[in-house]
């Protein structure tokens, strides 16, 4: 008779969610015993990390992702990436291993004492099974729960002595659709102000990537001859931004983005939240006489938008019936924007000059993750991201899920076939969060690139301390770490790089090794605006 475990195994290779991601445990040895040849486990020296790992596969894949963490301590150390994860709405199907039923009562140690709560509210489902024999039908409702619109993981608590059961028949495959079309007639309301609007303005999300629709976000725009404004704090790419009516990325706090705006009569919010703000900054949502339209995948960003009228749908569906229904502006495109000139190169290099030195030296198919905060304005000045899915970042705002997630997004291109390569920009504050991945990445033989700048500070925090008026906050400082020497020690080629020159030959090898390469690149203490 097969057992629970075996039952379930056949139901993950029914959904092709072959990969696990985690970090072994006690009571997750029983699910993991006779670990099956055809499935493949990626080893994470610390759950968080794991999280991240599996979020970046599951975001370059395409397909969502298993991560299997230990039961109640393993499942806090996930927390942080799993909010990132709720926030970057990936599809993630999380399992913990629970203490022995017949324990349970006594709540023995490693006991998850409240498993279905302890990661609200940050997954869209959370179940620990009534019976052993309920797991397989567990996982498949897990599965579809994490697939539909917003997607998002879900939690799955599974006592270990459920595995050696005997197991029911096996549940009926069966799939649900991921897409829903805009109301036809919020849709027309929606085509009628386009149509009549004197000054459109597009601002676009997270949600048009998701979507694979970058097409007609493009010819949306071209029809209305409407500027295009990245979404603030966007996790992804949105549109080519070497196009001729890309303006850049809104300002996040509510006054200056509300400036940005202005003059436009009609925004049409596609993909992303209104607004997603942080620092606060008073003002109103958006400028006088300024209509808002809406298109989002998920009713709680339609419902908790301060300002405009919502339109739930799938963003890349909306986007191509406004196009076949909104006529020709008769406008003249807009004007380009001025070109940047190039930044001074100093010793040490500037944000600037680093990320300049980075754009000259790009891979045409590159895939940048980053996650250096105080250095997020310099990299998005200078470095244009010009192809589909090949930005990612965390939607949180909370550090530790870069490093590790470009190595999930470095062994999904492997996976897939496409190989295209990968590049991590790591704060040198943030790389010390999640520096564990360094080591799968190096026993995965993966070729990333990870780019350290080193301010030897928390830069972005002194820019929030100075313009929220907090002198003396103490722990702003890291001196004392040796990047290059960490790096090495988890099995990285490794450098200093101080000048242009030296970033493009270094990359250059970096992208064709059989491990994991650490650029460590002293730069400018100077602290930027937060804003």
């Amino acid at each position: 008779m097969a057992t629970v475990r075996d039952a379930t195994y056949d139901v993950l290779r029914t959904l092709g969610m072959t990969t696990v991601f985690g970090n072994p445990g006690s009571t997750e040895e029983p699910f993991l015993q006779d670990f099956p040849a055809d499935f493949h486990y990626v080893h994470a020296l610390h759950e968080a990390t794991a999280v991240a790992m599996a979020d970046g596969y599951a975001q370059a894949s395409g397909a969502p992702a298993h991560v299997n963490l230990h039961t109640a301590p393993g499942t806090g150390n996930g927390m942080g990436n799993l909010v990132t994860a709720w926030h970057n709405k990936t599809p993630l199907i999380v399992t913990a291993g629970q203490q022995t039923r017949e324990m349970l009562l006594l709540e023995p140690r490693l006991a998850n004492r409240r498993p279905t709560e302890l990661p609200q509210p940050y997954v869209k489902w959370a179940y620990e099974p009534a019976r052993a024999q309920d797991i397989p039908a567990a996982v498949l409702r897990a599965y579809a729960t994490a697939v539909q619109p917003p997607a998002g993981p879900v939690f799955l608590s599974l006592p270990m002595d459920d595995w050696a059961q005997t197991a029911d028949p096996p549940p009926a495959p069966r799939t649900v659709a991921t897409r829903f079309a805009p109301d036809p007639e919020r849709l027309t309301e929606f085509v009628r102000v386009l149509a009549g609007s004197r000054n459109p303005v597009l601002v676009y999300g997270p949600g048009v990537d998701r979507a694979a629709s970058w097409s007609p976000a493009v010819a949306l725009a071209e029809r209305l001859a409407a500027p295009v404004w990245s979404a603030p704090a966007t996790e992804r790419a949105v549109f080519p931004e070497d196009h001729p009516h890309f303006r850049g990325v809104l300002p996040y706090a509510i006054g200056p983005l509300a400036e940005a705006l202005r003059g436009h009569d009609t925004v049409l919010v596609v993909g992303a939240p209104v607004f997603r703000y942080y620092p606060y900054v008073p003002g109103g949502h958006l400028p006088d006489g300024a209509r808002l339209l809406h298109v989002t995948d998920d009713p709680d960003e339609a419902a908790r938008a301060p300002v405009g009228d919502s339109l739930l749908s799938d963003p890349g569906l909306a986007l191509t019936a406004l196009v076949e229904r909104v006529p020709p502006s008769g406008r003249p495109a807009p004007a380009r924007r001025d070109a940047l000139p190039p930044p001074e190169v100093g010793t040490p290099l500037s944000a600037d000059a680093l990320f300049a030195a980075l754009a000259d030296h790009w891979p045409t198919d590159g895939v940048l993750v980053q996650e250096s905060p105080s250095n997020l304005s310099a990299l998005r000045r200078q470095l244009r991201i010009t192809q589909p899915a090949s930005y990612f970042t965390m939607a949180s705002g909370g550090l530790g899920y870069g490093l590790p997630a470009a190595v999930g997004i470095a062994l999904a291109e492997r996976d897939t076939g496409r190989g295209r390569p990968v590049v991590a920009v790591i704060g040198d504050g943030s790389f010390h969060y999640s520096v564990q991945a360094l080591w799968t990445a190096a026993r995965l033989a993966l070729p990333v690139v990870v780019v350290v700048p080193v301010n030897q500070q928390y830069a972005i925090l002194k820019a929030f301390a100075e313009l929220k008026h907090t002198p003396g906050v103490p722990g702003l400082d890291l001196p004392g770490l040796d990047i290059v020497a960490i790096a090495a020690g988890y099995g990285c080629a490794t450098e200093v790089v101080e000048t242009p020159d030296q970033l493009g030959a270094a990359l250059a090898v970096g992208l064709h090794t059989d491990r994991p390469t650490v650029l460590a690149v002293p730069i400018s203490t100077d602290v930027p605006s937060i804003l």
